[in-house]
C-alpha cells in the first residue's frame, strides 16, 4: 500500500461526466496517498456524481452545492480540507502517477512556501504538448517567471490552506482568470517552489472549460484592485498582461465595454504591448469578425509555438 502525505485533495466538478472518471482514477493511482479527496459538485446536471460515487474508496467524498462557481467551489474544497497542504485538480486533467510524490518532496526542500507547482503537459485533439515552463527546481521568482512561462497551473498546484484562507481564496463570481487573481496574491506575501519534472496533463479539449461557456461576470473582484503602486513593478505588470488576456475572450464574446475598460485601466503595461494592441484592434472590429480573426490569430501561434511528443 502507498504511503500516505498531508496534502488533502480538492476537486471542482461540474458537467464533467466524460472526463471526471479519469481524473479520479489518476489521484487514486498515485504512489503516495493523499489524505482524503474532496469532490465538490457544483449543480452537476448530468451523471458527474454518479461517477465519482462508483469510485470505492475510503479517502473520496463528495460535497453537493448549487451552481456557483468554480472559484466558490475549490473555496468550499478548501474550507472543508484537513491538511495543512491543499491539491487542486479539474476534473478534466489528470495526474502522472508521482505527482504527489514530487509534491511532497518539494515542500520538504522548500518549507513554508505558499504555493508549489510542476511542469505539465497540454493535451488537444490525442496530442500532447510540453507546456512552456520554468526549466530549474527551486524558490522562483513568480512574476519574472510568470511573465514568460506557466508557473501554476490549478491542475498542477498545492497551495498551503491557511495561508489561501487568509487571503480570501479564490475570488468568487469570476470566471476568467481567477487563479492568476489568487497567485498574485499569494506570490506578493510569500515565496512559490517549482519542479521542472512533468506531472501533470491539462486537456484543452474539455467542453466547459470556462472561456467556452463565457458569461459575463457578476463578481466584486477585479485585477484593477490588485494594482499596487507599493508592490513591485513586475508585479503589476502581471496583473496586466492577464488581465488584457481575459480582456481578449471578453471581447471576442462581446463584452466591447469590459474589454474596453481593461485597455484602458492597463494601458501603464510596458512589457504586454504587443498583446494590448492586439485588444485595441479586435475591439474596434465588428463583434461578428472577432472570433474567427482572434482564432486564426491562436491557431498560428499553437501552430509556431507546438511541440509534439
Amino acid at each position: 500500500m502507498a504511503s500516505s502525505c498531508d496534502i488533502s485533495v480538492v476537486i471542482p466538478l461540474y458537467n464533467k461526466s466524460a472526463e471526471i472518471s479519469r481524473a479520479l482514477a489518476s489521484v487514486l493511482a498515485q504512489s503516495v496517498r493523499p489524505r482524503e479527496i474532496i469532490v465538490v459538485d457544483d449543480g452537476s446536471t448530468d451523471d458527474s456524481v454518479e461517477k465519482v460515487k462508483s469510485f470505492d474508496s475510503p479517502l473520496l467524498r463528495v460535497i453537493n452545492q448549487e451552481n456557483r462557481g468554480v472559484s466558490v467551489a475549490r473555496n468550499v474544497g478548501i474550507g472543508a480540507a484537513s491538511s495543512r497542504w491543499v491539491a487542486l485538480l479539474d476534473g478534466d486533467d489528470v495526474w502522472c502517477a508521482d505527482f504527489l510524490a514530487t509534491m511532497v518532496d518539494l515542500i520538504d526542500r522548500y518549507p513554508n512556501c505558499g504555493a508549489y507547482g510542476t511542469a505539465f503537459f497540454v493535451e488537444q485533439n490525442g496530442e500532447r504538448v510540453a507546456a512552456d515552463t520554468p526549466s530549474e527546481e527551486g524558490i522562483v521568482d513568480f512574476f519574472a517567471e510568470a511573465m514568460h512561462h506557466y508557473v501554476l497551473l490549478p491542475s498542477a498546484t498545492v497551495v498551503r490552506r491557511d495561508l489561501v484562507l487568509e487571503l480570501g481564496g479564490f475570488p468568487e463570481g469570476m470566471r476568467l482568470g481567477e487563479d492568476q487573481y489568487l497567485w498574485t496574491k499569494i506570490a506578493r506575501v510569500a515565496d512559490v517552489a517549482f519542479s521542472p519534472k512533468r506531472m501533470a496533463i491539462y486537456s484543452r479539449q474539455a467542453s466547459n472549460r470556462s472561456a467556452a461557456i463565457y458569461r459575463p461576470e457578476q463578481t466584486r473582484f477585479s485585477f484593477e484592485e490588485l494594482y499596487d503602486e507599493a508592490e513591485s513593478e513586475l508585479s503589476n505588470e502581471y496583473i496586466a498582461r492577464v488581465a488584457i488576456g481575459k480582456a481578449l475572450t471578453e471581447s471576442v464574446k462581446g463584452g466591447t465595454q469590459s474589454a474596453r475598460r481593461a485597455a484602458r485601466f492597463f494601458a501603464y503595461n510596458r512589457l504586454s504591448r504587443r498583446a494590448w494592441w492586439k485588444l485595441r484592434i479586435l475591439n474596434s472590429l465588428p463583434r461578428f469578425l472577432r472570433p474567427s480573426i482572434l482564432a486564426a490569430y491562436n491557431w498560428l501561434a499553437w501552430k509556431i509555438a507546438r511541440k509534439g511528443i
